[in-house]
């Protein structure tokens, strides 16, 4: 005897996968992503001279030499950033030049930074090979630079 309730044919199985929820989840993560990026610290914190100098454009991504108001020195190219004694920074460069000789090199020291140690790491980085190191600073409060 057979169930009433059995069917003679297979039951079609629905293959659409529901892709509503991965939309969702994907939205929140976009609007979290939007809401934090502003807020990512990029480098070391330094307050930078002002200074009413033009801006020099160049199309290489530069090699950045910081050294922040307790005397710490840092190394950035591009996004990676990362800390460094004053004796290995001539080898670091180096190494960085021989890949790319056309790298610019700047400095960004803090404004509490004495002038001293300053010089001292510009005379280590022209002993690395850097032909011509730039300072880095900041435009007047005014907000334009005057030429």
């Amino acid at each position: 005897m057979s169930s009433p309730y059995r069917r003679k044919g297979r039951r079609k199985l629905a293959s659409e996968l529901n892709v509503v929820p991965f939309i969702d989840v994907m939205l929140v993560l976009l609007v979290i992503f939007m809401i934090t990026a502003p807020m990512i610290n990029q480098g070391v914190e330094v307050d930078l001279p002002q200074t009413t100098s033009q801006p020099i454009e160049d199309n290489n991504k530069p090699l950045i030499v910081t050294v922040d108001q307790k005397g710490n020195y840092y190394i950035s190219l591009g996004d990676q950033e990362k800390t460094v004694d004053l004796d290995n920074i001539a080898s670091q460069v180096k190494t960085v030049l021989s890949r790319n000789p056309d790298t610019p090199v700047m400095v960004r020291g803090d404004r509490n930074v004495s002038y001293g140690q300053v010089i001292s790491l510009m005379g280590t980085l022209q002993g690395a090979g850097v032909p011509n190191v730039g300072l880095i600073s900041e435009p007047p409060q005014g907000g334009q630079s005057q030429g």
